[in-house]
Protein backbone atom coordinates (compact mmCIF):
# COMPACT_ATOMS: atom_id res chain seq x y z
CA UNK A 1 0.00 0.00 0.00
CA UNK A 2 1.35 3.14 -0.94
CA UNK A 3 0.49 6.57 1.50
CA UNK A 4 0.46 10.09 0.02
CA UNK A 5 2.47 12.18 2.65
CA UNK A 6 3.53 15.89 2.43
CA UNK A 7 6.64 16.03 3.98
CA UNK A 8 9.12 18.79 4.73
CA UNK A 9 11.40 20.26 2.53
CA UNK A 10 13.75 23.60 1.80
CA UNK A 11 13.33 25.55 -1.05
CA UNK A 12 15.04 29.24 -1.36
CA UNK A 13 16.20 28.85 1.97
CA UNK A 14 12.62 28.46 3.63
CA UNK A 15 10.83 24.99 4.49
CA UNK A 16 7.95 24.20 2.70
CA UNK A 17 6.04 20.89 1.70
CA UNK A 18 6.73 18.29 -0.87
CA UNK A 19 4.41 15.55 -2.24
CA UNK A 20 6.09 12.20 -1.60
CA UNK A 21 5.15 8.85 -2.41
CA UNK A 22 4.77 7.34 1.27
CA UNK A 23 6.29 3.33 1.65
CA UNK A 24 9.54 2.85 3.97
CA UNK A 25 10.53 4.19 7.09
CA UNK A 26 13.92 4.06 9.18
CA UNK A 27 13.68 3.47 12.97
CA UNK A 28 16.59 4.23 14.67
CA UNK A 29 17.93 4.93 18.22
CA UNK A 30 20.20 7.41 19.36
CA UNK A 31 22.19 8.93 22.44
CA UNK A 32 22.12 6.93 25.45
CA UNK A 33 19.49 4.18 25.95
CA UNK A 34 16.41 4.02 27.84
CA UNK A 35 14.24 1.32 29.04
CA UNK A 36 11.10 1.01 26.51
CA UNK A 37 13.44 2.15 23.28
CA UNK A 38 12.10 -1.56 22.20
CA UNK A 39 8.58 -1.45 23.15
CA UNK A 40 8.76 2.12 20.38
CA UNK A 41 10.42 0.02 18.17
CA UNK A 42 7.97 -2.77 18.16
CA UNK A 43 4.88 -0.74 17.95
CA UNK A 44 6.40 1.04 14.60
CA UNK A 45 6.89 -1.95 13.31
CA UNK A 46 3.86 -3.63 13.99
CA UNK A 47 1.50 -0.29 13.12
CA UNK A 48 3.25 0.84 10.03
CA UNK A 49 3.16 -3.25 8.44
CA UNK A 50 -0.70 -3.19 8.99
CA UNK A 51 -1.27 -0.02 7.23
CA UNK A 52 0.99 -1.68 4.15
CA UNK A 53 4.29 0.05 5.41
CA UNK A 54 7.69 -1.66 5.33
CA UNK A 55 10.42 -0.89 8.13
CA UNK A 56 13.77 -0.66 8.51
CA UNK A 57 15.62 -0.63 11.61
CA UNK A 58 19.04 1.61 11.69
CA UNK A 59 21.66 -0.18 13.48
CA UNK A 60 23.84 2.09 15.86
CA UNK A 61 22.00 5.26 15.76
CA UNK A 62 22.77 8.38 13.16
CA UNK A 63 26.49 6.25 12.35
CA UNK A 64 24.30 3.47 11.50
CA UNK A 65 22.54 5.87 9.17
CA UNK A 66 25.98 7.21 7.72
CA UNK A 67 27.19 3.87 7.35
CA UNK A 68 24.30 2.56 5.85
CA UNK A 69 23.86 0.05 8.45
CA UNK A 70 20.16 -1.58 7.91
CA UNK A 71 17.68 -4.32 8.75
CA UNK A 72 14.19 -5.24 8.07
CA UNK A 73 12.26 -5.30 10.51
CA UNK A 74 9.06 -7.71 10.37
CA UNK A 75 6.14 -8.62 13.26
CA UNK A 76 8.44 -12.05 13.93
CA UNK A 77 11.52 -10.17 14.16
CA UNK A 78 10.25 -7.62 16.87
CA UNK A 79 7.84 -10.40 18.43
CA UNK A 80 9.28 -10.37 22.23
CA UNK A 81 11.32 -7.28 22.56
CA UNK A 82 8.95 -4.83 24.24
CA UNK A 83 10.32 -6.71 27.46
CA UNK A 84 13.53 -6.07 27.07
CA UNK A 85 15.52 -3.36 28.61
CA UNK A 86 18.12 -1.48 25.81
CA UNK A 87 17.54 -0.98 22.61
CA UNK A 88 17.54 -4.00 19.81
CA UNK A 89 18.67 -1.59 17.26
CA UNK A 90 22.00 -0.40 19.60
CA UNK A 91 23.18 3.29 19.81
CA UNK A 92 25.78 5.87 19.54
CA UNK A 93 26.70 9.04 19.77
CA UNK A 94 27.98 10.25 15.83
CA UNK A 95 29.78 13.66 16.04
CA UNK A 96 30.03 12.78 12.48
CA UNK A 97 26.37 13.31 11.75
CA UNK A 98 26.64 17.21 12.96
CA UNK A 99 28.64 18.23 9.27
CA UNK A 100 27.12 18.63 6.51
CA UNK A 101 29.19 15.63 5.01
CA UNK A 102 27.87 13.07 7.94
CA UNK A 103 24.35 13.86 6.79
CA UNK A 104 24.83 14.32 3.35
CA UNK A 105 26.11 10.53 3.89
CA UNK A 106 22.61 9.51 6.03
CA UNK A 107 20.60 11.31 3.20
CA UNK A 108 22.28 9.38 0.45
CA UNK A 109 21.72 6.10 2.53
CA UNK A 110 17.49 7.14 3.18
CA UNK A 111 17.86 7.82 -1.13
CA UNK A 112 19.90 4.93 -1.57
CA UNK A 113 17.47 2.90 0.10
CA UNK A 114 13.91 4.34 -0.96
CA UNK A 115 13.97 5.33 2.83
CA UNK A 116 10.65 7.84 2.67
CA UNK A 117 10.55 8.88 6.53
CA UNK A 118 12.53 8.61 9.70
CA UNK A 119 11.26 7.84 13.17
CA UNK A 120 14.26 8.74 16.26
CA UNK A 121 14.32 7.92 19.34
CA UNK A 122 16.19 9.59 22.39
CA UNK A 123 16.76 12.75 23.64
CA UNK A 124 17.68 16.38 22.43
CA UNK A 125 20.76 15.59 20.24
CA UNK A 126 18.20 12.86 18.85
CA UNK A 127 15.52 15.65 17.96
CA UNK A 128 18.01 18.01 16.92
CA UNK A 129 19.24 15.43 14.23
CA UNK A 130 15.61 14.57 13.57
CA UNK A 131 15.10 18.13 12.34
CA UNK A 132 17.94 18.28 10.43
CA UNK A 133 17.25 15.30 8.11
CA UNK A 134 13.57 17.17 7.91
CA UNK A 135 14.92 20.19 6.74
CA UNK A 136 17.03 18.37 3.97
CA UNK A 137 13.83 16.38 3.10
CA UNK A 138 13.93 13.35 5.04
CA UNK A 139 10.58 13.89 6.84
CA UNK A 140 11.38 12.82 10.46
CA UNK A 141 9.16 12.49 13.90
CA UNK A 142 11.03 12.16 17.07
CA UNK A 143 10.02 9.93 20.88
CA UNK A 144 11.26 11.46 24.00
CA UNK A 145 13.41 8.19 24.74
CA UNK A 146 16.02 9.45 28.14
CA UNK A 147 15.69 8.16 31.82
CA UNK A 148 16.75 11.92 32.72
CA UNK A 149 13.11 13.32 31.95
CA UNK A 150 14.56 16.39 31.17
CA UNK A 151 13.01 17.23 27.90
CA UNK A 152 10.74 20.14 29.15
CA UNK A 153 7.92 20.30 26.28
CA UNK A 154 7.16 16.79 27.58
CA UNK A 155 5.58 15.53 31.19
CA UNK A 156 7.10 12.63 30.74
CA UNK A 157 10.20 10.98 28.64
CA UNK A 158 10.21 7.07 28.08
CA UNK A 159 12.51 5.26 30.13
CA UNK A 160 12.46 7.28 33.36
CA UNK A 161 9.76 5.29 35.36
CA UNK A 162 12.13 2.13 35.19
CA UNK A 163 15.11 3.99 36.11
CA UNK A 164 13.69 5.59 39.24
CA UNK A 165 12.18 2.12 40.22
CA UNK A 166 15.77 0.82 40.05
CA UNK A 167 16.98 3.25 42.26
CA UNK A 168 14.61 2.76 44.34
CA UNK A 169 15.63 -1.12 44.69
CA UNK A 170 19.27 -0.57 44.68
CA UNK A 171 19.13 2.32 47.51
CA UNK A 172 16.59 0.03 49.69
CA UNK A 173 19.03 -2.28 49.77
CA UNK A 174 21.49 -0.17 50.62
CA UNK A 175 19.09 1.01 54.02
CA UNK A 176 19.22 -2.59 55.22
CA UNK A 177 23.44 -2.72 55.88
CA UNK A 178 23.31 0.88 56.76
CA UNK A 179 20.97 0.16 59.66
CA UNK A 180 22.77 -2.86 60.56
CA UNK A 181 26.23 -0.44 60.76
CA UNK A 182 24.31 2.47 61.61
CA UNK A 183 26.21 4.40 58.75
CA UNK A 184 25.72 6.52 55.79
CA UNK A 185 25.46 6.42 52.61
CA UNK A 186 25.71 9.53 50.29
CA UNK A 187 24.11 8.04 46.80
CA UNK A 188 24.83 9.76 43.59
CA UNK A 189 22.36 9.50 40.58
CA UNK A 190 21.92 9.84 36.91
CA UNK A 191 20.28 12.84 35.05
CA UNK A 192 23.05 14.75 33.74
CA UNK A 193 21.29 18.00 34.73
CA UNK A 194 17.89 17.12 35.95
CA UNK A 195 17.19 16.24 39.89
CA UNK A 196 14.02 14.55 38.69
CA UNK A 197 15.72 10.93 39.32
CA UNK A 198 17.19 11.79 42.63
CA UNK A 199 13.55 13.90 43.81
CA UNK A 200 11.61 11.08 43.37
CA UNK A 201 14.35 8.29 44.87
CA UNK A 202 14.51 10.45 47.85
CA UNK A 203 10.59 10.73 48.65
CA UNK A 204 10.44 6.95 47.57
CA UNK A 205 13.08 5.91 49.49
CA UNK A 206 13.26 8.50 52.85
CA UNK A 207 15.77 10.05 51.94
CA UNK A 208 17.24 12.63 54.55
CA UNK A 209 18.49 14.98 52.47
CA UNK A 210 18.56 15.68 48.47
CA UNK A 211 20.31 18.11 46.22
CA UNK A 212 19.68 18.75 43.09
CA UNK A 213 20.76 21.26 39.94
CA UNK A 214 17.53 22.80 39.94
CA UNK A 215 17.01 24.07 43.77
CA UNK A 216 19.51 25.73 46.48
CA UNK A 217 21.02 22.71 48.86
CA UNK A 218 21.68 24.35 52.29
CA UNK A 219 24.09 21.96 53.08
CA UNK A 220 24.75 23.30 56.99
CA UNK A 221 21.18 22.57 57.75
CA UNK A 222 21.25 18.98 55.95
CA UNK A 223 24.24 18.51 58.18
CA UNK A 224 22.73 19.73 61.49
CA UNK A 225 19.51 17.65 60.66
CA UNK A 226 21.60 14.73 60.65
CA UNK A 227 23.13 15.61 63.71
CA UNK A 228 19.69 15.83 65.47
CA UNK A 229 18.66 12.61 63.46
CA UNK A 230 21.41 10.21 65.21
CA UNK A 231 21.48 12.27 68.71
CA UNK A 232 17.24 10.80 68.13
CA UNK A 233 18.94 7.55 67.71
CA UNK A 234 18.18 7.07 63.92
CA UNK A 235 20.93 4.52 62.66
CA UNK A 236 20.96 3.80 58.58
CA UNK A 237 20.40 7.33 56.70
CA UNK A 238 20.36 7.66 52.88
CA UNK A 239 21.22 11.08 51.31
CA UNK A 240 21.41 11.35 47.46
CA UNK A 241 22.55 13.72 45.09
CA UNK A 242 22.03 14.66 41.48
CA UNK A 243 25.13 13.91 39.38
CA UNK A 244 24.35 17.96 37.84
CA UNK A 245 25.71 19.29 41.31
CA UNK A 246 29.38 20.02 40.84
CA UNK A 247 32.02 21.40 43.15
CA UNK A 248 33.42 25.41 41.66
CA UNK A 249 35.82 23.39 39.69
CA UNK A 250 33.35 21.25 38.06
CA UNK A 251 34.02 17.79 40.15
CA UNK A 252 31.05 15.87 41.78
CA UNK A 253 29.59 17.84 45.19
CA UNK A 254 28.56 14.30 45.98
CA UNK A 255 31.69 12.80 47.15
CA UNK A 256 33.01 16.47 48.72
CA UNK A 257 29.30 16.35 50.65
CA UNK A 258 30.38 12.77 51.93
CA UNK A 259 33.36 13.88 53.42
CA UNK A 260 31.88 16.86 55.00
CA UNK A 261 29.21 14.75 56.85
CA UNK A 262 31.69 12.51 57.95
CA UNK A 263 33.64 14.62 59.36
CA UNK A 264 31.00 17.65 60.78
CA UNK A 265 28.82 14.32 62.18
CA UNK A 266 31.11 11.88 63.32
CA UNK A 267 28.78 9.37 61.19
CA UNK A 268 30.47 6.86 58.93
CA UNK A 269 29.86 7.53 55.72
CA UNK A 270 30.31 5.32 52.61
CA UNK A 271 29.47 6.43 48.69
CA UNK A 272 28.27 5.11 46.10
CA UNK A 273 27.92 6.07 42.47
CA UNK A 274 25.28 4.15 40.51
CA UNK A 275 26.18 5.29 37.17
CA UNK A 276 24.80 3.64 34.15
CA UNK A 277 23.05 0.87 36.23
CA UNK A 278 20.32 2.72 36.30
CA UNK A 279 19.94 2.79 32.38
CA UNK A 280 19.40 -1.28 32.44
CA UNK A 281 16.63 -3.31 33.04
CA UNK A 282 13.40 -4.99 32.22
CA UNK A 283 11.25 -1.68 31.21
CA UNK A 284 7.78 -0.92 33.73
CA UNK A 285 4.57 -1.51 32.43
CA UNK A 286 4.37 2.74 32.38
CA UNK A 287 7.17 2.63 30.18
CA UNK A 288 6.19 -0.08 28.14
CA UNK A 289 2.65 1.53 27.74
CA UNK A 290 3.55 5.25 27.11
CA UNK A 291 6.56 4.19 24.42
CA UNK A 292 4.13 2.16 22.59
CA UNK A 293 1.11 4.81 22.30
CA UNK A 294 3.39 7.55 21.51
CA UNK A 295 5.11 5.50 19.08
CA UNK A 296 1.15 4.31 17.49
CA UNK A 297 0.71 7.90 17.15
CA UNK A 298 4.14 9.06 15.66
CA UNK A 299 3.33 6.76 12.56
CA UNK A 300 -0.21 8.21 12.39
CA UNK A 301 1.15 12.02 11.91
CA UNK A 302 3.97 10.41 9.22
CA UNK A 303 1.09 9.11 7.13
CA UNK A 304 -0.63 12.27 7.43
CA UNK A 305 2.14 14.17 6.07
CA UNK A 306 3.04 15.59 9.42
CA UNK A 307 6.91 15.36 10.32
CA UNK A 308 9.65 17.93 12.66
CA UNK A 309 7.66 16.83 15.49
CA UNK A 310 8.24 15.10 18.80
CA UNK A 311 5.54 13.03 20.66
CA UNK A 312 4.65 14.73 24.22
CA UNK A 313 2.76 13.45 27.40
CA UNK A 314 1.22 16.47 29.32
CA UNK A 315 -1.40 16.45 31.36
CA UNK A 316 -1.37 12.24 30.75
CA UNK A 317 -2.32 13.03 26.96
CA UNK A 318 -0.22 12.40 24.25
CA UNK A 319 0.09 15.19 21.81
CA UNK A 320 2.55 16.30 19.45
CA UNK A 321 5.03 19.54 19.78
CA UNK A 322 7.28 20.91 16.87
CA UNK A 323 10.72 19.91 17.04
CA UNK A 324 12.17 23.20 16.59
CA UNK A 325 9.35 24.74 19.89
CA UNK A 326 10.48 21.63 21.98
CA UNK A 327 14.67 22.55 21.52
CA UNK A 328 13.92 26.12 22.07
CA UNK A 329 12.24 25.65 24.98
CA UNK A 330 14.56 23.00 26.51
CA UNK A 331 17.33 26.37 26.41
CA UNK A 332 14.68 28.32 28.15
CA UNK A 333 14.47 26.15 30.96
CA UNK A 334 18.08 25.46 30.73
CA UNK A 335 19.28 28.99 30.79
CA UNK A 336 20.80 28.31 27.40
CA UNK A 337 19.09 30.60 25.32
CA UNK A 338 21.50 32.16 22.22
CA UNK A 339 21.33 35.43 20.57
CA UNK A 340 18.79 34.66 17.62
CA UNK A 341 17.16 31.83 19.10
CA UNK A 342 13.60 32.86 19.56
CA UNK A 343 13.76 34.97 16.16
CA UNK A 344 11.36 32.40 14.51
CA UNK A 345 9.18 32.22 16.93
CA UNK A 346 5.85 34.60 17.58
CA UNK A 347 5.46 36.68 20.93
CA UNK A 348 2.24 33.98 21.67
CA UNK A 349 4.57 31.66 20.93
CA UNK A 350 7.24 32.26 23.42
CA UNK A 351 4.47 33.38 25.89
CA UNK A 352 3.82 29.68 25.15
CA UNK A 353 7.49 28.60 26.81
CA UNK A 354 7.62 30.84 29.27
CA UNK A 355 4.65 28.99 30.38
CA UNK A 356 6.09 25.54 30.45
CA UNK A 357 9.01 26.53 32.15
CA UNK A 358 7.45 28.17 34.76
CA UNK A 359 5.43 24.74 35.18
CA UNK A 360 8.22 22.39 34.91
CA UNK A 361 9.65 25.12 37.78
CA UNK A 362 6.92 25.11 39.98
CA UNK A 363 6.95 21.03 39.58
CA UNK A 364 10.16 20.52 40.61
CA UNK A 365 9.96 23.33 43.81
CA UNK A 366 6.55 21.18 44.62
CA UNK A 367 8.95 17.75 44.24
CA UNK A 368 11.74 19.52 46.46
CA UNK A 369 9.45 20.39 49.28
CA UNK A 370 8.00 16.74 49.53
CA UNK A 371 10.90 15.50 49.92
CA UNK A 372 11.35 17.83 52.61
CA UNK A 373 8.79 17.12 54.51
CA UNK A 374 9.31 13.12 54.47
CA UNK A 375 13.05 13.46 55.65
CA UNK A 376 13.02 12.06 58.63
Amino acid sequence: MEKKVFSHGEKNGKVGFIMATFRKIGILTSGGDAPGMNACVKAVVNKALSMGIEVVGVVGGYAGLIEGDLIPLTNQSVSGIVSRGGTVLYSSRCPEFKTEEGMAKAIETCKKNAIDALICIGGDGTFRGATDMTLRGIPSIGLPGTIDNDITATDYTIGFDTAVNTMVTIIDKLRDTCESHARLNVVEVMGRHCGQIALYSAIACGAVAVAVPEVPFDEAAAIEKIKTLRAAGKRGMIVIVAEGMVNPDGSPYSQTLRNKIQDETGVECKFMRVAHAVRGGDPTMRDRSIATAMAVKAVEQLVEGKSNLTMSLIDNQISTVDISFALIVDRMYKNKLQPGDLDAFTPEQIEEMKAIVEKRQAEIRELYQVAADVSF
